[in-house]
């Protein structure tokens, strides 16, 4: 088993090009699509009288929470509590109009309004359930009607606690070339990936590294022993309990310091990567969207979401 060379291993989060998610915003752009897609089905299916929406009012209602620059936490709830009870009504007004639809037949709306109806209504029901236990986490939460496989990243930085966007696991060979091993919209674990990424490199050269440098969070007991059983060093701080100092040891241990110094300091091409591609490329505002496949709603049929 020949060895050559060195691994760089990081991870890191491209941003999307969104706006700044608040659980108000979310509810007043999934109202207003909702109004739009009951006046687009009243003038498909020839509707004599419209359902009553109240959509000024509503507006109104959401402009005064969001026009105030630090509302209370009670004008907040009750201001999410008035745009939960308007969606509400108008998704329901929506089921009823679909009602009407003969069972077989194509539903009257555009493909990315129905995507939209789609989204709106996880919304809702993500929306309902942290206002109703009085809280702000939920699985799978959406933060963007437009791309809802955006996820929130924690990400703990000083500037960004959070980010949005997808998350990379990344990593640099010695000779400067950087591979995105892997691209996920749900927070992960980066350590996990490694040893796939060490095969990959495996798979690309032919050979294992000799060394693998990585944050301390790569540095898990089975990744551990993964890389010795093939004869890879990680460069990284021991496991359990420091050795205590001794007159005999002394010299060893505080050569062994240094050179997980210095092995650490030579992460930093792969942040540079990542400077370069967030700056250069501008991988830190994504604007392109994915062409996600529409998941079918419950009661519609197969031909219209063909």
């Amino acid at each position: 088993m020949t060895h050559q060379g060195q691994l760089i291993l990081d991870a890191t989060v491209v941003e999307q090009a969104i706006r700044f998610p608040t659980d108000l915003s979310l509810l007043n752009e999934a109202r207003e699509f909702s109004e739009q897609i009951i006046d687009t089905l009243c003038a498909n299916l020839k509707v004599d009288k419209k359902p009553r929406t109240c959509r000024q009012k509503a507006r109104s209602a959401y402009l005064a929470v969001a026009k105030q620059k630090r509302p209370s936490r009670k004008t907040l709830h009750r201001g999410l509590k008035q745009q939960l009870q308007y969606l509400r009504r108008n998704l329901g007004h929506i089921e009823q109009l679909l009602a009407l639809i003969p069972d077989g037949t194509t539903l009257p709306l555009p493909r990315w309004l129905l995507y939209r109806y789609w989204v709106i209504q996880h919304v809702y029901a993500q929306q309902w359930e942290m206002y109703y236990n009085k809280t702000h986490r939920c699985d799978h939460r959406i933060v963007s009607i437009g791309q809802p496989y955006v996820r929130i990243m924690v990400r703990g930085k000083q500037d960004k606690p959070v980010e949005f966007g997808a998350k990379l696991s990344v990593s640099l060979t010695g000779d400067g070339l950087a591979h995105v091993d892997h691209l996920r919209w749900d927070a992960f674990h980066e350590g996990l990936d490694l040893v796939a990424q060490v095969e990959a490199y495996w798979k690309r050269y032919g050979h294992y590294p000799e060394r693998v440098l990585a944050d301390p969070l790569y540095g898990t007991r089975a990744n551990r022993d993964y890389l010795k059983q093939r004869g890879i060093r990680f460069a990284g701080k021991l496991l359990g309990r420091p050795k205590q100092i001794t007159d005999e040891n002394r010299e060893q241990l505080k050569q062994a310091k240094e050179q997980r110094r210095q092995e650490y300091l030579q992460r930093i091409p792969i942040e540079g990567k990542f400077g370069q591609g967030k700056n250069g490329y501008r991988l830190n505002y994504i604007r392109t969207k994915r062409n996600g496949r529409i998941h079918p709603l419950p009661g519609s049929t197969a031909s219209s979401w063909s």
